[in-house]
This record gives C-alpha cells, structure tokens and sequence, in this order.
C-alpha cells in the first residue's frame, strides 16, 4: 500500500453530516444569538439554551472544534463570521436559509438514493403535498421561507450592485424578488435607480415591510403576478436570481424568451444562481444545489454559464458574459 495515500478526506466527507448537523442545531436552539451580546460561561449559556448537562459541555466544545465558537477558560464567545451572520437580530443575518435547510432540506435529502434512481422529487410530493401552494397560503410560513432567501442571496446581490454598470441604466425588477434583497441592495448602492420586485401577491407585504425598514419605500415597488402567465413590468434591466434552476428546460427558455420580449433595446438580464463550472469539476456546490433542486422540484436542475449563454442566444441576446460574484454564485449578463 501507498504510505501517502489516506483515507481522511473520504471519513470526513462522509460523516460531514455531524458537523453539518451540529450547526444547524446551534442556529435553532439560537446559541450565536444568545452569544451577541459577549461571552458567557458555559454553565450560564447551557441554562439559557435549556442544554442537558450530558450533552452541554461536548456541544459548545464541538462549536469551538468547528470554528463556529471561540473560547476562552470557561467563557465561549462568537466568532467575528458567526456574530455578523449568525446573529438572528442583525440585518446581516443568513441563518435564514440554514433554519429552512434544518426543517426540511435535512430529512429530504436522506431520501437522495431514491431520488437518483426514480428521478422524482423527494419532499411533501411524496405524500400528495404542493409545498409552495401550502406555503403561500400560511404567512408565516412564507415569511420564514422568503427570509431564507434573502439569506442565500445578500452576498450576490451585494456583489451584483457593485460589478454591473448600473450608471447606463435607470430602471430595474427583479422578477421572483422574494423579500427584495436584490432591489434593496442595488438601490442603496445606486440612488439615481428607482424599481422594485415581481412576485406572486401573497409576497407583497414582506417585501414591502422589508422595503421600508431599510428605508426605500419611495423608489421601490411591488408587482404583483405570475412570471409565466403575466405581463413582466416595464424596466431597463430584469433581474433572475435563483429563479431558473426550479423549473425544467423548456421553463428555463420560456422564461428567458419572456424577458427578451418585454426588454427595451439595450435592456440588460441579469441571471445569477450557483453557477456550474463550465468543466463541471470544480463548483461542488452548483452541483449539490442541482441535486437539491431534483429533491425538490419535478424537473429542476443547475446548469452552467455556458449553458445559460446559449439558452440566451437562443432567446435572441445580442451580447452576452458571465461574470463572478461570490462564493458559488456567478451571474450571466444578457444584453437585448
């Protein structure tokens, strides 16, 4: 046997779940939260989180092992990333997402086997289920859902308002805008802009109370409606964010040919997801979102940014890019 050759990499990966699932828990029992306001010792912090005394010490230490948690004695305290994204009361905060992926994401994806043999989507499908008609009809639900998304979108939507030529342009939607992280991102960087968001109506109210608390409720509107049977509102720019890879090729067409249409000439399409490396090697994570979205949705799926560039030719862009943003995510720029 090769003395170099290790099996580590292949144990970790594969019990990976256990520290996976040891933040999760964190972000739900809200240990980051508890932590803001400076540290505690772990007798106290145990207490306020209602940990058994079994389990509290090798807990808070795993957090300190995962780099989640920073300890000094007997005192624990956030990291400088878990106190800014992990803070539940900081409008920095990201934990949305992981609160979603610790309800449901996380039993769903034991069913992966079976999802990669029949094809079919493993969630609330499995009993009978719609989840996006439940969960537009609840609220509360929804709020929680689209606070997700403005969780695993804050960092490219940051990106997106600094590294696309918003000077040339004067009006933008973001078509499927969730709770508005994208308009209110853009819109704070770029204050010659005025738009807002397209969504289906029962979003309205979160995205507007979110408008307003970061204080644009005079430059960005809510449009109400269904992307594949509405109108799309008037813009300079439309905005796609983790929109295309929930539906199946010839949705993903549809939906670009759609913008193309309701474009001015010289209108921009920005599309941004966790773009699949065009070599498919090294974006671990577009690829894993992709087997997400076969979990999830009945003919969902990741693509490439060469992929998007051609489905964009075919819709009749004139000038396309593909361009990083952060982490996973890239955006394709299409130019009418």
């Amino acid at each position: 046997m090769n003395d170099t050759v290790s099996p580590d990499s292949i144990l970790q990966l594969g019990m990976g779940f256990w520290g996976s699932k040891t933040l999760l828990s964190a972000i739900e029992l809200g240990v980051f939260s508890e932590l803001a306001a400076g540290p505690l010792d772990s007798g106290t912090l145990a207490d306020r989180l209602g940990l058994h005394p079994r389990s509290a010490r090798d807990f808070l230490d795993a957090l300190v092992a995962l780099q989640t948690l920073e300890r000094s004695g007997d005192r624990y305290s956030n990291t400088p990333q878990t106190d800014r994204f992990l803070d539940r009361n900081k409008p920095s905060y990201v934990g949305g997402m992981l609160e979603m992926a610790n309800k449901r994401l996380y039993p769903f994806w034991g069913s992966l086997t079976e999802a990669l043999r029949s094809g079919e989507p493993q969630n609330e499908a499995r009993r009978g289920e719609n989840f996006f008609a439940a969960l537009y009809a609840d609220p509360g639900r929804l709020e929680d859902f689209l606070k997700a998304m403005t969780g695993i979108s804050l960092g490219a939507a940051a990106a997106i308002a600094q590294k696309f030529p918003w000077a040339g342009y004067r009006t933008f939607i973001d078509i499927g805008c969730a709770q508005g992280a994208v308009p209110v991102q853009v819109a704070l960087a770029h204050p010659h802009l005025s738009g807002g968001g397209f969504d289906l109506p029962p979003v309205r109210p979160i995205f507007e109370q979110y408008v307003a608390a970061n204080g644009l409720a005079g430059r960005l509107r809510f449009h109400p409606g269904d992307f594949f049977n509405d109108p799309l509102p008037t813009a300079d720019v439309f905005v796609m964010g983790h929109i295309l890879h929930d539906w199946d090729l010839d949705e993903k067409r549809r939906l670009l040919a759609k913008a193309y249409e309701a474009l001015p000439a010289d209108g921009a399409l920005i599309v941004y997801e966790s773009l699949i490396d065009d070599d498919r090697r090294t974006n671990a994570f577009g690829l894993l979102m992709s087997l997400n979205m076969l979990i999830e949705t009945p003919g969902g799926f990741d693509y490439t940014g060469a992929d998007c560039i051609g489905w964009m030719r075919e819709a009749g862009f004139r000038e396309t890019r593909v361009e990083h943003l952060v982490g996973p995510d890239s955006m394709v720029v299409g130019i009418k």
